[in-house]
């Protein structure tokens, strides 16, 4: 599927003519705003966000046309130091997204110690420095601390020039033209991967199962933020396009827990429902009737077809 969204348009071309195109891996420890960045340069949502780490799954595309060229923005989860299954699934997503790379675009969040993700996360771009840039994330933030940040840069990616270090607000907007720039100074001459209509490839089913477990983790993720899944059963398109019909699943990791999704009366699951179709409706532009149920899937967090289904590519080309 290509979305038919459009980034921001503007921006700097080089005047000659000639466009540049590159993928960018967005690569980052869990919650340094990653998709929050990536959402604001494509100009429209394409990656679903929470405060809880590692909502990111999958390496989530987001293409932003400009006049100096196209960059497919690929948002990938956070690397966390961890041994479950889930997470060494999460890590090779990344490293699979780093490889296809032609550029690196290193999100830290200034406003949290430097500590042994952070170093771990430096230490895979080490190699890569020649083709990274960094973004020093949070500035809106009185926690932030930029010197120390710059420090740590200098130290652990010391090929990376201070020209391309930006200090940046996600969630502000701020610094983020600067940074864009440095970009496309970093990307090659070469032709659009994507058509300009484009503002993902994402498939529609991937689409609508990501905003549902978007609108369901940030309502429940005191009791069970990691504990969720989406089934996207059905997808049609009714009224000759003018509405689009789906069913899906919420999934638990056990019987236990469906009555926290339901929520008293059914109040929690109407609220989800509610809220993902009012998202869905803005984002692709037409009505949205969902059918959202609830069921267990016994410890799917261990089950390796599970977790390969859910860490699977979520793109669907560019056609």
């Amino acid at each position: 599927m290509c979305s038919l969204e459009r980034g921001e348009a503007g921006g700097g071309g080089d005047g000659d003519g000639k466009k540049k195109a590159a993928f960018v891996a967005v690569v980052g420890r869990p919650s340094s705003g990653k998709s929050t960045l990536v959402n604001r340069l494509c100009g429209t949502k394409v990656a679903i966000v929470s405060p809880w780490p590692q909502t990111t799954r999958n390496a989530v595309r987001g293409i932003l046309n400009r006049p100096a060229g196209q960059l497919v923005f690929v948002d990938t989860p956070g690397r966390h130091i961890s041994e479950r299954k889930l997470n060494k699934r999460l890590i090779g997503v990344s490293d699979r997204a780093i490889q296809d790379a032609d550029i690196m675009l290193y999100v830290a969040d200034g406003s949290r110690s430097i500590g042994p993700e952070e170093e771990a996360v430096a230490r895979r771009l080490l190699f890569l420095s020649g083709r990274t840039v960094a973004a020093v994330n949070k500035m809106d933030s009185p926690a932030s601390d930029y010197a120390a940040y710059r420090s740590f840069l200098r130290r652990a990616l010391p090929d990376i020039p201070e020209s391309r270090c930006f200090n940046i607000s996600a969630l502000k907007k701020t610094g983020l033209e600067p940074l864009l720039a440095g970009l496309f100074d970093l990307a090659e001459e070469g032709e659009a991967f994507y058509p300009e209509t484009c503002g993902t490839d994402q498939e529609l089913s991937f689409r609508i199962a990501e905003i549902i477990r978007e609108k369901a983790i940030n309502r429940l993720y005191q009791e069970l933020p990691h504990c969720l899944y989406v089934e996207v059963a059905d997808v049609e398109a009714r009224d000759g396009g003018a509405r689009l019909w789906a069913r899906a699943f919420l999934v638990t990791e056990g019987e236990s827990q469906k009555g926290m999704v339901v929520g008293k009366g059914g109040a929690m699951i109407k609220a989800i429902r509610q809220a993902a179709r009012k998202d869905l409706s803005r984002i692709l532009a037409v009505k949205v009737d969902l059918d959202l149920r609830v069921k267990a899937s016994r410890d799917w967090r261990h089950n390796d077809g599970i977790l390969k289904r859910l860490t699977a590519a979520a793109g669907g080309g560019g056609t």
